[in-house]
């Protein structure tokens, strides 16, 4: 058991001569790191996820109050379509009734005072928009969450198996994609459909 523990030592103080010690300090240091721009992107991940799911909810309710609206407008439209075809249909009491009727049905189709269904579907499509916008950052940051946890497992076995070029390209991987989750963040990429 003494013997083991001697060459324990010596395989210690030779790792130590070559630099193997400091190169595994280095690579927890770069672990490190990575593992923050992990946690940071994992967060913005997160509040992309919260937008998307926000803008899902306000497209959906803009577009049934959109059709709340087109169900009214096409029910007031047949109740002036009902009353025209009524006898006394030309008594200026029935057709002042038939015109307020109609009014409330074009009123309902467009009226930017009370967002008519025009106006609806205009909002509906930019909280679309605002949804796809935000399913595009959450996919974004999931794809630089997904490299820095291969660059975190590829420094980890470069410390095991001592090949450096591993710990390199965990550097240059990690690297990337902490940039381009801070592109991202930052607002320097393109927005979609632009």
């Amino acid at each position: 058991m003494s013997d083991d523990i001697d060459r324990a030592k010596e395989a210690i103080g030779e790792a130590g001569e070559h630099g193997q010690e400091g190169g595994a300090r280095t690579i927890a240091v770069l672990i490190a790191a990575l593992a923050a721009a992990l946690a940071l992107s994992d967060m913005a991940e997160k509040g992309a996820q919260n937008d998307y799911l926000t803008h899902h909810i306000q497209a959906a309710d803009d577009w049934n109050f959109y059709q709340a609206k087109n169900i009214r407008s096409n029910l007031y439209a047949l109740q002036a379509d009902v009353l025209e075809s009524l006898p006394g249909a030309a008594d200026p009491a029935q057709r002042k009734r038939i015109d307020a009727v109609r009014a409330e049905a074009k009123r309902l189709d467009d009226d930017a005072k009370s967002l008519g269904r025009k106006q609806l579907g205009d909002k509906a499509r930019a909280s679309e928009r605002e949804r796809d916008d935000a399913f595009h950052r959450f996919h974004l940051y999931e794809m630089v969450v997904g490299v820095l946890q291969i660059s975190i497992v590829l420094a980890s076995v470069s410390v095991v198996t001592r090949v450096r070029q591993l710990a390199l390209a965990a550097a240059i991987l990690g690297g990337g994609a902490s940039l381009f989750g801070l592109a991202e963040a930052l607002n320097l990429l393109p927005v979609l459909g632009d």
